[in-house]
């Protein structure tokens, strides 16, 4: 065959694939989480969408970042009174930071987990009022149904998803790093605390025994979170529409694939099960040009280069006294500063200060005049500094923010300060200069950025192959462990060590009886020729 005969082979063959794609393309229900969550999920969205599928997002009516008029994905929105939105967090991120900045620590964590308890119970109560709302809903119900879904994809931080996918008998894929009871790993593998810490413990995977017994502990409080204030909520709902014999901890564990927002360069080793798929900083990407303004700011900045800092999508406004200082912090240093704040200006601002309503991040880590990220720590942030081998100053706030930015500064890559004593004794402008002035800290983040970037297949390509995966076989149970149907005592196999240790017990008595009753015997024989 001629070369122009191959290359039109090539062609054909190219254009015939695309077609396919286009035409076999599935029909998929998405349940997402607000804010950065959906952020994050919506590029996985647009890259459905961009493969010939067909994408409807559920959506309450008091949403916050999911918008009506997009073309990669229609909403469904269901009515309820009260939503997770700006409304619902920001006072909770405010008491949060008061709580933090309190004098008295031991005080501090009571109160925090008092917080957050309170918090998670009221946030969940939304949900599952959501989720109430839909299933008495008949004509939404009838209309889900007709659309025959190929698929569920849901993120399981909240639980309305994974029910619907229930009632709708759906194959059902997680978009995950978190689920109602706390990190994803914990429902699913064998997750040993001597060596995996568990989220707002503040560890590594190298633990004392004093560590090992504070790891314990934060366990403990997830698990009552979970058994006291969470799972009895959507065991309720799942009683009323589905029957008692429906388990939600059973659904929780029963998803077809686990889409895991981590990967293992930046997660530390730990067991992991067959239907796990590691997409970790899938949504990062080569930088992009910066808009006219931006670069021309950024070029000012010479030899020096940039900051830029960004506390994410909850935290929109810190106490006056905590960004005077950071601001004078700033104001100290000769690169230019580009910072996303909202709120009144700083008093102590100086000139070499943008303030920005927003910035486009990823495209300003990925510039090489970039030096260092001020971040609080969010997954979606701390994966592309690494991604483009940004070193951190963190100033993390609640959840996981604080174990995030822990994980980049084991590794080299960051420093961390609490909101506590952020302003106090120049300790801000101090970790500036120190991760500015010290090369160790770009070198290590460059190290991981290569690390992240060498694997043989992409992440987001790995993503969409597992979900088109499911959706061809109508799920993946080949892949999925039945081991959450067990109760815990046969799960951790304490009936059989019980069995056994009886049966030992029982051949120990045996024997022992045998034996006293052949020495009596033998004694009384012993007796009565004496």
């Amino acid at each position: 065959m001629s070369l122009q005969g191959k290359a039109a082979f090539v062609f054909v063959l190219s254009i015939s694939s695309l077609l396919w794609g286009v035409s076999h393309g599935g029909r998929i229900l998405v349940v997402p989480l607000e804010g950065s969550h959906w952020v994050n999920i919506d590029i996985l969205i647009e890259a459905l969408h961009s493969r010939g599928h067909t994408v409807d997002v559920i959506r309450s009516s008091q949403n916050w970042y999911i918008q009506d008029g997009a073309q990669h994905y229609n909403t469904i929105t269901v009515p309820v009174t009260e939503g997770f939105n700006h409304d619902f967090i920001i006072p909770i991120v405010k008491r949060i930071i008061d709580i933090e900045r309190g004098e008295r620590p031991a005080w501090n964590f009571v109160s925090l987990q008092l917080e957050m308890f309170t918090s998670m119970y009221r946030m969940h109560r939304l949900i599952c009022q959501m989720a109430a709302n839909i299933f008495t809903d008949r004509n939404l119900m009838n209309t889900l149904k007709e659309n025959k879904y190929d698929l569920a994809l849901v993120d399981p931080a909240w639980g309305a998803g994974l029910m619907l996918a229930h009632a709708l008998k759906l194959p059902l894929a997680y978009y995950v790093r978190w689920i109602t009871s706390g990190e994803g790993h914990f429902a699913i593998a064998p997750s040993p605390l001597s060596h995996i810490p568990v989220i707002g413990s503040g560890l590594s995977d190298i633990m004392t025994f004093s560590q090992r017994v504070k790891n314990l502990f934060f366990y403990m409080i997830w698990e009552a979170q979970n058994l006291f204030l969470i799972q009895p909520q959507y065991q309720a709902v799942c009683d009323h529409f589905f029957g008692p014999e429906v388990r939600y901890s059973e659904l929780i564990q029963g998803a077809d694939l686990w889409l895991m927002r981590v990967d293992f360069v930046f997660e530390y080793p730990r067991p992991t099960m067959p239907n796990v798929v590691y997409m970790g900083g899938f949504q990062c990407k080569p930088a992009k040009p910066l808009p006219e303004h931006l670069e021309e700011f950024v070029q000012s900045s010479g030899e020096h280069g940039v900051i830029i800092m960004s506390l994410g999508t909850f935290v929109s406004q810190l106490p006056a006294e905590i960004t005077n200082e950071i601001a004078a912090a700033f104001a100290k240093l000769p690169q230019k500063i580009i910072w996303k704040h909202e709120g009144d200006r700083p008093a102590t601002l100086g000139n070499n200060t943008l303030l920005v309503d927003w910035m486009p991040q990823n495209d300003l880590l990925g510039h090489p005049k970039t030096k260092l990220f001020v971040a609080h720590g969010g997954t979606n942030g701390v994966q592309e500094a690494m991604y483009h081998g940004v070193p951190v100053v963190g100033l993390p706030v609640f959840f996981d923010q604080y174990d995030n930015l822990l994980r980049l500064k084991e590794r080299g890559g960051a420093e961390i300060l609490s909101l506590r004593t952020v302003d106090k004794d120049d300790n801000f402008l101090a970790a500036l200069k120190r991760v500015l002035n010290d090369p160790s800290y770009r070198m290590n983040m460059q190290r991981l950025s290569g690390l992240h970037r060498d694997k043989p297949m992409k992440p987001m390509d790995s993503a969409l192959f597992w979900i088109e995966f499911v959706m061809r076989h109508k799920g993946a149970a080949h892949l999925r462990t039945e081991s959450y149907r067990l109760p815990w005592y046969s799960y951790h196999s304490v009936d059989v060590v019980l069995f056994l240790t009886g049966a030992v017990l029982l051949t120990i008595l045996a024997c022992t009886t045998m034996i006293r009753c052949l020495f009596t015997k033998i004694c009384k024989r012993k007796v009565k020729n004496e």
